[in-house]
C-alpha cells in the first residue's frame, strides 16, 4: 500500500523517480525500491517523504483524512511506534558496529607497536649487502618510520570513537 501511494503521489506532482530521489538526497534506486515494495523508507524518512510530496504520512501509509477516527489514530499511533523501534535497533546495531570496529583498530594498533617494539629494530644489524635483505629491510623501517609518526593519531581517533560509542545508561 505504501509503495503504490509513494509512486500514485509522486506521478501525481509530476516528478520523476530522479527528481524526488535529488529532493531526499537519495539515490533513484532508493525510490524504486519503496515504489516496488522491495523496502521501506524509515519514519525521519516517512516525514521527509510527506515534506516533499506535500501530503501526510498517514496519506502515504494508506489512510485519509477523513477516515481518521480515535481507532484510526490508535493505528496509526502503533505503526509509527513500529517505524520508531525498527529505526532505534537500526541505530543501535550501527552503533554497535561502530564501537567494536574502534575497538579493533585500537587493538590492532597496540599490537602492531608491541611487534616493533619486541623487534627493536634487528633488522637494522641485517646483512645489507644481500639485494633481498635490503629491501626487506628497508621496507620494515619505512614502515616503522611512518607508522609511528601516524598510528598514535588513529589511535586518539580510535579511543574517543569507542567512548562516543558507547552504550549510555
Amino acid at each position: 500500500m505504501l509503495n503504490e501511494n509513494i509512486k500514485a503521489i509522486r506521478k501525481s506532482k509530476g516528478l520523476s523517480q530522479e527528481e524526488l530521489a535529488i529532493k531526499l538526497n537519495v539515490v533513484r534506486q532508493t525510490i524504486s525500491k519503496w515504489e516496488n515494495g522491495l523496502s521501506v523508507p524509515d519514519s525521519e524518512m516517512l516525514i521527509s517523504l510527506s515534506e516533499v510530496l506535500e501530503t501526510s504520512v498517514s496519506t502515504l501509509l494508506g489512510e485519509t483524512a477523513a477516515e481518521v477516527k480515535a481507532d484510526d489514530l490508535k493505528t496509526l499511533a502503533e505503526k509509527l511506534e513500529v517505524i520508531n523501534l525498527q529505526l532505534a535497533r537500526r541505530k543501535n546495531a550501527e552503533r554497535k558496529v561502530l564501537h567494536w570496529l574502534f575497538i579493533s583498530v585500537c587493538a590492532i594498533l597496540i599490537t602492531i607497536f608491541i611487534a616493533l617494539f619486541a623487534i627493536n629494530g634487528s633488522y637494522l644489524n641485517w646483512n645489507y649487502h644481500d639485494p633481498e635483505t635490503a629491501v626487506a629491510g628497508a621496507a620494515i623501517h619505512g614502515f616503522e618510520w611512518l607508522f609511528v609518526r601516524i598510528a598514535p593519531i588513529f589511535l586518539i581517533g580510535s579511543v574517543i570513537g569507542v567512548f562516543m560509542t558507547r552504550k549510555k545508561r
